[in-house]
């Protein structure tokens, strides 16, 4: 199995790794810190060296439990040691943006009991389902933002653990509600933790503090059955 570095590290630009499989324009690595599509965050791009040659990495995502990178002129890569770089922009721009639906459902489940039911995150948007318990007006909407906005710029640290389910289970809130979705073969569980704001099993790439995500705007609200909401969310330029 390869070794997730993103997990471990996602600020790491660059990294030493090993092609030990090949086939058509698939390469599996050893190592690697190019993040798979999946939980709402899209895979990265990037490049691998070897040599003299460059190779553009197109798409990444998991199949039949392994890593697959997707490369262009892959059948002049070989087994053995490359380079591997990812587009660190746009990386950067998916992290600010998962990191900042954390804080939107931290805020919306303490504050209204909102559960979070689905996301999907794009280089210059982000979007977030939720289910109400009460309707909301476009004034407590308003009031949202601006309270959100107000906690990013707090700057909470975030933090990262990995504990078994049997004790994810027992933590209160949130996090046992989806503890609760997840297959049962999943026996660790790997928690985000804003501090004081939120906590939930994900497997996506964070900043390290709030401050990183900047500003941001409600952009859209979309019904989508009772008391359920859409939220188009836009970060403001750093």
């Amino acid at each position: 199995m390869t070794r997730e570095v993103f997990l471990e590290d996602s600020y790491k630009k660059e990294h030493q790794a090993e092609v030990i499989d090949i086939k058509e324009n698939k390469i599996i690595l050893d190592e690697t810190i190019f993040y798979p599509s999946g939980g709402g965050q899209p895979h990265d791009t990037g490049m691998i060296k070897q040599g003299n040659e460059k190779f553009k990495v197109n798409k990444v995502q998991r199949e039949n439990g392994q890593i697959v990178h997707y490369v262009d002129n892959a059948e002049k890569l070989k087994q053995g040691p490359v380079e591997i770089l990812i587009d660190w922009d746009r990386r950067y721009k998916l992290m600010r943006y998962h990191t900042l639906l954390h804080v939107l459902a931290g805020y919306l489940y303490s504050k209204f009991g909102a559960l979070a039911t689905g996301n999907q995150i794009f280089e210059d948007r982000a979007r977030i389902d939720f289910q109400f318990e009460e309707p909301l007006t476009d004034e407590q909407f308003n009031e949202v933002e601006e309270a959100t906005n107000k906690l990013i710029q707090e700057n909470h640290q975030v933090s990262i653990r990995t504990v078994s389910r049997q004790e994810a289970e027992k933590i209160d809130g949130f996090v046992k509600t989806v503890i609760n979705l997840l297959p049962p073969s999943i026996q660790n569980v790997r928690l985000v933790t804003i501090e004081d704001i939120d906590e939930q099993a994900c497997g996506g790439t964070h900043v390290m503090e709030t401050k990183e995500i900047g500003s941001f705007q409600i952009s859209k609200i979309k019904s989508k059955g009772q008391n359920k909401k859409r939220l188009e969310v836009t970060l403001n330029s750093i």
